[in-house]
This record gives structure tokens, sequence and C-alpha cells, in this order.
């Protein structure tokens, strides 16, 4: 980056930036927002945080890239839509020019993510214009979100067609509904707040799907264990309680969240935690075949890479003294962006005009292969982390994240199941 053009915007980051949902979000309570198209960023948890600058150097690729800390301000614009907007900590423009800040949204721009009702989203065919007209008309209403909620527990896997003509990605804005019930929350949690207080710090982390055309997300809650020791009472019979009604007590692993992309049917499908919860072993191994089938076959390219990763991760884990990672989820991401299909033995040339009756299942077992897809497996959402380096935890642990790994092992064996048991 030249300096002229890190002046620039530096000082286009210095006006404000207008923080967007980020539509591929699919588990975890606390709200994830898009700062620009590689970052993303989210409410600043001190222990989170303190991870993120001490974490061991070996388990770096395995977690989001962290990029700092922004001041959040909850804003109101004349027209009464709320919006959140960040702005460098006072003293931290110094380290601005590391941060690729070209395709942020300026304050300025008057595009507002307003309160949108969950409802709109069983209406597959809402216009564009439609969803912009409601959007400035939409107050938030407490008592309205509480029902908008209930009804998005209620709606644990949902399907939406997927328009033909349009761009798949851009339909995530409009379909993804827990991406959007965070945002709500957290937006209603700054306004009960703003006579209070008006200034949050957020951290800004990489945002892992940005890769990705179509990325199709898996969020595993890992760990037999999920409270903190800091837990109160109530808290920790509450998780102890999801943790036992779950396949965490069993296997160390639950489903959390998932969006995929189901190019056989045109859909994206989601699943959310309330689902996941109610899975059973077998229901779980289901839930993963489901993460890696494309509607038309099964992604059988991705295991390999997925396997190695996993197993990578879980002998750097094995290694690493004294960490406990409470809580934290574990991401599986891919692209769902359908790839051409290459013949074996056939000449490029002879390839452009392969009709879409070539490459359905049974030809790409036997006539063609795929071309080489890339997985991220990564470990994020670390507010309850503890170690004894961290000096201040009353509690220290010795040896390694018995429960994390456990679950990391069961989960290998799983899908290794199925790689298996799909080539027969």
């Amino acid at each position: 980056m030249s300096p002229a053009f890190g002046a620039m915007e530096v000082e286009h980051y210095s006006k404000g930036v207008l923080l967007e949902p980020f539509v591929h979000q699919v588990g975890g309570h606390s709200c994830v927002l898009r700062f620009n198209d590689k970052t993303i960023c989210k409410p600043l948890i001190q222990r989170e945080h303190q991870f993120y600058e001490t974490l061991p150097t070996e388990m770096r690729k395995f977690t989001p890239q962290y990029e700092g800390v922004v001041s959040v301000s909850f804003e109101e614009d004349e027209d009464g839509n709320l919006c959140l907007i960040a702005y460098p900590l006072n003293g931290d423009h110094d380290n601005l020019e590391n941060l690729d800040n070209s395709d942020c949204e300026p304050k300025s721009k008057l595009l507002r993510w307003t309160n949108k009702k969950t409802m709109l989203l069983e209406n597959e065919k809402i216009s564009k214009e439609w969803v912009r007209q409601h959007r400035k008309e939409e107050k938030m209403k407490s008592h309205k979100l509480e029902e908008e909620f209930e009804w998005l527990k209620k709606s644990e896997v949902l399907y939406y067609t997927v328009e033909k003509k349009g761009n798949v990605s851009s339909q995530f804005k409009l379909h993804n509904p827990w991406s959007m019930k965070c945002h709500q929350q957290q937006l209603q949690r700054m306004k009960e707040n703003a006579k209070h207080r008006n200034q949050y710090k957020f951290i800004l982390l990489e945002n892992l799907t940005s890769r990705y055309e179509v990325p199709c997300v898996l969020d595993l809650k890992m760990g037999t264990r999920q409270h903190g020791d800091d837990a109160s009472e109530e808290k920790k019979a509450n998780q102890i309680r999801k943790c036992q009604q779950s396949t965490s007590a069993v296997i160390g692993v639950r489903v959390c969240g998932m969006q995929v992309y189901q190019a056989g049917t045109g859909q994206l499908m989601f699943m959310n935690k309330y689902h996941g919860r109610k899975l059973s072993v077998q229901g779980f191994k289901e839930a993963l075949y489901q993460f890696f089938h494309n509607g038309k076959y099964l992604r059988r390219e991705l295991f390999e890479s997925v396997i190695k990763k996993l197993t990578e991760l879980k002998s750097v884990l094995e290694k690493q003294e004294s960490y406990r990672f409470y809580s934290s989820s574990l991401l599986i991401i891919y692209d769902g962006k359908e790839r051409q299909e290459v013949a074996v033995d056939s000449d490029p040339e002879d390839l452009e005009d392969l009709s879409e009756e070539s490459s359905d299942e049974s030809a790409g077992a036997y006539a063609y292969k795929p071309t080489a897809s890339t997985v991220d497996v990564r470990m994020i959402d670390f507010a309850h982390t503890t170690c004894k380096y961290y000096g201040e935890d009353s509690v220290v642990h010795e040896g390694q994240d018995t429960g994390y790994v456990f679950g990391l092992q069961n989960l290998i064996d799983i899908i290794k199941e199925i790689r298996d048991e799909s080539s027969e």
C-alpha cells in the first residue's frame, strides 16, 4: 500500500464506517458485523481480546487473524433509522495503514440496516424495492422483536429457493435468519443503553468467508463442558443441562448452526442451534452428511482436506498446556458454488460444450473428477477461554483440554465413516 493511498484510507475511516450485518453468521449469540469484505467485527470481551493478543504461534493458522480494535457508536438518522458506526480508537490512527478500508461503506452513504420483520423471510419472492421501503418504515419495538425471535426458535431448519437470475451470495442478505436475529438484538441492547452509554469497543477479525463465492458454513460447539469457571450457579446448571441433553455429553461436539447451498434444488438451507441440540449421535452424523451434500452428490473431494486439518488441529491442542476452550466453536467452511467437472482423459477443448446432464452424480463418479476445492477449519469464540498464563484466574487447569480433544477425535471418526460409507 502506498503512503498516499494509506493516508486516503485513514481519512475515509476517520469519518466513520457504516457496519452492516454479517450475513454468513450461522451461530452464536454475539452480534457479528461486516466492517469490509475482508474484515468483520464483534463486541470486545476482555478475555477473548486477551486470547487473540497472546495466541500461541502454532494456533494462529486455526483462528481468524486479529486486526485490532475500533470504537463503535449507536446512531440514529433524521428518519429514525438505527445504525452502528465504527471509528478509530483515540490515538490508533498510526496502525490504520495496515488495514484495507477501500471497500468500507462510508457513514455518509444513506444505506441503513434497520429492523426488518423476520416474517418477511417467509415470502421468497419479496422484491428488493419492497424490502428497501419497509426498512425505512419499520421501527425497533421490543415486544415485536420478542415475537419474531420466538418464531425463529420454532423455525429451526429453513429452506429458501434461490432466484435463478440473481447472484446466490447476495441472497444471503435476505434469507439468513440468524444473522438478522443477532443484529436486531444488538441494536436493541444498544438502544436501551443509549442514554447511559454510546461508545463501545469492538474487535476486528479476519472474515473467513471472504474468499468463497457461496460460503457453506458449519458451526460446531466443541467440548463436553460449556460453562466457564466464572459462571454463576444458574448459568453453570443451564450449560450442564444443555450438554447432557445433546450430543455434547456423548461425543464432545454438537451442531450450533449451518448454512448450505444445495445446487441440485437451487435452495439455501439454514439450521440453527435449537435443532442442533435435539440431534442424536445418528442425527449429528446425518447433519454432517447434509452439510457435505450439495443436493446432487456428496462433495467427497472435501473429506481428505477436512480430516487432515482436523487431525493437525488435534495434534496442536494436545500440546497446549492449561488452555480450556469452554463454549468455543469450530467452523468448517467450503465453497458451495458448482465447479466445472473435468473428464479424466479428455482434451480441455473438448469440454467446452459439456451438457449439464454429463455432470450428474453417476458421471462424476465414473467419468469425471471435480476440481480441487479448499476447506477452512478455524476455532472461534473465546469469551470463556482460560489459561494459567492469564494470571488473574482463580481456577488453574493443568494439561490439555481433554473435552475439546475428545470432540475433535469423534468428529474426525464420523467424517471418516461418512467418507468410507459413501465410497462403498
